[in-house]
């Protein structure tokens, strides 16, 4: 499973990226805006900072709303750098553009899936990633882990190559949950993945072999 970090913070994904875990980064309007990144020129900018630090690919949102608007705000976007994957808000006309920017190479996450009928729709229209939110489902006492094995067993049973990005991932239940249910991806903090390097037994395990070392070596 590939591991995005869904942030604008370019402190956090530098960290994620020394970790040596990092495949990727997700980023939204509300995560540039908490940077305190605004302006088109500058949020552009940050873009091509986020690409400089990460190897994987960089999910770009769109702000527009129309078909014709997303085309040309998608296009400058993508024009960035090669890692750029155009984000696209799950409707109507963005399951259209997803159309128009599959049939020309250029790579789209479709964003705020909530159903698997949404997200059997982007995947015929061809997305790279679909991004289906378990932590916003889980929000309102639905379980989002139920949306991606629906998803995973719709793209199973149909081949399709749409990957299938766990999103709105807020604490390591969730990462594992989705690793055993066989997500492609999952974007969440930073604090998310570096909870899983945490147990008591791990912590307590090394105390005692400091200590033993210590005291065998009369320290």
């Amino acid at each position: 499973m590939k591991f995005f970090i869904d942030t604008a913070s370019l402190k956090d994904i530098q960290e994620a990226q020394d970790l040596g875990i990092l495949d990727g980064v997700t980023t939204n309007p509300s995560l540039m805006a908490k940077e305190g990144i605004s302006g088109k020129n500058n949020v552009m900018r940050h873009y091509k900072a986020i690409c400089d630090i990460v190897d994987g690919d960089v999910s770009a949102e769109v702000i527009a709303t129309t078909f014709e608007e997303m085309i040309a705000e998608g296009e400058e976007l993508a024009e960035i750098d090669e890692q750029i994957v155009v984000k696209i808000p799950m409707i109507k006309d963005g399951i259209k553009a997803i159309k128009y920017f599959s049939e020309r190479g250029i790579k789209t996450n479709c964003t705020l899936v909530f159903s698997a009928g949404q997200a059997l729709l982007a995947a015929k229209a061809g997305a790279t990633y679909v991004s289906p939110f378990v932590g916003r489902l889980d929000d309102i006492s639905s379980d989002g882990m139920i949306l991606i094995e629906d998803i995973r067993t719709i793209y199973d049973n149909y081949g399709f190559e749409t990957q299938i990005l766990a999103a709105s991932v807020r604490h390591p239940l969730h990462i594992l949950q989705c690793a055993k249910i066989g997500s492609d991806v999952m974007t969440g903090p930073l604090s998310a993945i570096m909870a899983l390097l945490n147990h008591p037994l791990t912590d307590s395990g090394l105390a005692k072999f400091l200590a033993d070392h210590a005291k065998a070596n009369g320290k």
